[in-house]
């Protein structure tokens, strides 16, 4: 596989564990947790924010990540 499908294999798996930690709301006692959230959040959002702009509201479900994830197989799968 091409360095750019690794790199969307990466990405991916750090979507994945952003939503995964989405599950945890952040405290002051779990400083490391909450700077891992905040870093997965930064990498994330400028390509989210804007897919989730473009999505329909679902019932407060947020469907951006596996848009997201889908494109990301699809690109990956086209340059394998």
């Amino acid at each position: 596989m091409s360095a750019l499908g690794d790199l969307l294999r990466l990405y991916s798996y750090v979507l994945l564990l952003r939503v995964i930690l989405s599950w945890f709301p952040p405290s002051s006692s779990q400083g490391a947790l909450a700077t891992v959230q905040l870093w997965l959040f930064k990498m994330t959002e400028p390509v989210l924010g804007p897919i989730r702009r473009k999505l329909p509201p679902m019932g407060g479900l947020d469907l951006s990540p596996m848009l997201l994830l889908i494109v990301l197989q699809v690109v990956a799968q086209a340059l394998a």
